[in-house]
């Protein structure tokens, strides 16, 4: 017998699966697939829209297994997201069965047709029920462990970033819009964290991120208070377990953190923030669910945390989290999210909204990441039957508080984060073009535009030289003199480019430095990555 597994990506509030992020989901099913002793094979939405064979091959699979659900929408670089509309174009296997947060988007009409068409649908989440229907046992970690090598059949591999389950649900469970109350509580003991990551590290991956959790600051966390008190000495050993398994990672990084767990237990969370810092590499974000900075918002759809709680959390993370890592990104840094189109909300929630985004200019705070998203109702959610009234209202609303946003904090935020000049290493190309795109394989990485040409997969650092409001304008660094384009050279040498054009072949740098005295810091005879 013989299964594919086609991985349509899914985005949700505690994880990510785009590219170059893969899931747990496919390493699951490839892991009890082989514990079952059926060959698997993996693929990508991606690559199968480009693999005409394999569209037709498909009817030969005993099993297709489909993962996709975009349940937090975003605009994204490395891949296009599976939608409903495609299932139904699909070719079919033998026996067909979709997975993944898609279940909570899908009306019964759309179930019931989708099961008319031969695609069995599974509830979420989908671990125990998927097993069931396979009539195999569920052994959670077992099938983790033994699904790490399918990531080796990714389009992207190794240039991936792998998302790390250590704890499912919510301990708040009650903002409105919020999927993650459909998930029940569960904890992994770090032991098996730590040897997950093993077994991916073995095969190659070397870029994790500590992702799918609502809250990292709560694992291993004391619950026996209202609001989970972190415990930094087993946040510390979890840490050195990982390096001590696996001492040549290249990002090691995290997503979600309660801010209400930082204002209610500052020294403890004091604590983690020094070893995420110490542990962790540069360009770390912890993304902040605020949604709302409007009081009214807040109490009407039982948000988690009070701007003023996050405004705590921003401060402290920015006290040791600020400083320029390496990478030439700072260590450890709070983004922030905004859901629109809320229970309560009225003009002047826009007004609140961005007055906390200016008190943070105020108080000379960086934040890594805004993120603005208007609200996905999900069927079951308090929001259901709020519905989208209220959104398509204040859609003028949204786009302006947006644009706002984008103008008068974002720019300016992201020039102190990345200024003019400075060094950033290990971009990875994933769009070619006169204009390259490449970004850091990290959390909630920065759109870096490459003046320049450059291959899809390869490695460029490059010094910045201008700012969009989210994204950067960079040149390669050391730069090759003797080939660089005049675009290249005069974002690096400016009205010296022209005579540096005209001089060339150079055959030493110090011809170069009679021309631009800071040649040595900016440009080689040799080809930079020689």
């Amino acid at each position: 017998m013989k299964a594919l597994i086609l991985d349509g990506y899914v985005d949700e509030p505690s994880c990510l699966g785009v590219p170059p992020y893969v899931s747990p989901y496919p390493r699951f099913i490839y892991g009890m697939l082989r514990s079952a002793k059926i060959d698997a094979f993996y693929t990508t939405i991606d690559a199968f829209r480009e693999d005409r064979v394999l569209k037709e091959k498909i009817r030969d699979f005993d099993f297709l297994f489909i993962i996709a659900g975009i349940a937090v929408p975003g605009n994204y670089i490395g891949g296009k997201p599976l939608g409903k509309k495609e299932l139904f174009s699909l070719n079919l296997a033998r026996r067909n069965v979709l997975v993944g947060p898609i279940y909570l988007e899908l009306e019964k009409k759309d179930i019931t047709a989708l099961e008319d068409s031969g695609i069995e649908v599974i509830g979420f989440p989908f671990e125990m029920a998927l097993c069931e229907a396979l009539h195999l046992p569920f052994d959670f970690e077992k099938y983790l462990l033994a699904g790490a090598e399918v990531v080796s059949q990714h389009p992207w591999f190794p240039n991936l970033i792998c998302e790390i389950e250590t704890y499912r649900g919510c301990y708040w469970a009650k903002c409105s819009f919020c999927i993650e109350r459909f998930q029940s509580p569960f904890f992994r003991d770090p032991e098996n964290v730590v040897r997950e990551i093993k077994a991916l590290y073995d095969v190659g991956v070397r870029h994790f991120r500590i992702g799918k959790q609502t809250d990292f600051f709560s694992y291993l966390a004391d619950f026996s208070f209202d609001v989970p008190k972190p415990n930094p000495e087993k946040i510390k050993n979890f840490h050195r377990a990982i390096w001590a398994s696996c001492p040549k990672i290249k990002t090691l990084h995290l997503d979600n953190v309660n801010p209400k767990t930082i204002a209610e237990h500052r020294d403890e969370a004091k604590e983690v923030i020094k070893t995420i810092v110490i542990y962790q590499t540069p360009g770390n974000v912890a993304a902040f669910g605020l949604e709302s900075a409007d009081e009214r918002v807040i109490r009407k759809n039982t948000l988690c945390a009070t701007a003023e709680e996050v405004m705590i959390a921003i401060e402290l993370i920015n006290r040791y989290g600020k400083a320029v890592g390496y990478n030439g990104l700072p260590y450890f840094l709070p983004g922030i999210n905004f859901v629109i189109g809320l229970k309560g909300e009225t003009k002047e929630t826009f007004e609140a909204n961005f007055d906390f985004l200016q008190e943070v200019m105020n108080r000379n705070l960086l934040l890594r990441r805004i993120n603005i998203r208007q609200v996905k109702i999900f069927r079951g959610t308090p929001m259901e039957k709020e519905g989208y009234t209220r959104l398509m209202k204040h859609k003028r609303y949204f786009y302006a508080f947006k644009n706002r946003v984008r103008e008068e904090i974002d720019n300016k935020m992201l020039r102190k984060i990345l200024p003019k000049g400075r060094r950033i290493t290990d971009l990875h190309v994933e769009i070619e073009g006169k204009i390259s795109f490449a970004r850091q394989i990290a959390t909630y990485p920065i759109l870096v535009g490459l003046i320049g040409n450059y291959k899809r997969g390869s490695f460029v650092d490059a010094r910045v030289v201008d700012h969009g409001f989210r994204s950067v304008t960079a040149v390669e660094v050391p730069l090759r003199v003797n080939t660089a384009t005049l675009e290249q050279l005069e974002a690096l040498a400016g009205k010296k480019a022209v005579e540096i054009l005209k001089r060339r072949p150079f055959k030493t740098m110090e011809e170069i430095k009679q021309i631009f005295a800071d040649a040595e810091i900016f440009f080689t005879l040799h080809n930079s990555r020689e």
